[in-house]
């Protein structure tokens, strides 16, 4: 398997341009159109390779595909002083912690 094959690829239907777009969740700035989803995904595929051989011959670093890199399960959130009192409240009323009471809220 190559590793451009454990990128995030999506191919969905563009009104505007009246064919199907295919992206690369780890490579945002690249698209491929085509007639067809096959061949909007087999064009995305290709462009990402290109450039993957492109960074690794210039030295660069390639982005890790998202199927396998490890996340560590905390980010922080910033929110408004207001709103930060108001999810402590609601979290002691449950009688939880706000981590949990947030990461209920954001699973919803």
């Amino acid at each position: 398997m190559k590793k451009t094959d454990q990128y995030t690829y999506r191919v969905s239907w563009s009104a505007e341009d009246q064919e199907y777009v295919a992206t690369c969740v780890e490579f945002a700035s690249l698209s491929w159109l085509a007639g067809t989803p096959e061949k909007a995904l087999s064009g995305i595929r290709k462009v990402v390779a290109d450039c993957v051989a492109d960074m690794e011959a210039a030295g660069e670093v390639v982005p890790e595909p998202l199927s396998v890199k490890s996340f560590s399960g905390r980010f922080m959130v910033r929110v408004p002083p207001q709103l930060h009192k108001t999810l402590a409240l609601q979290a002691a009323e449950a009688g939880v912690s706000l981590n949990r009471l947030a990461s209920h809220k954001l699973a919803q």
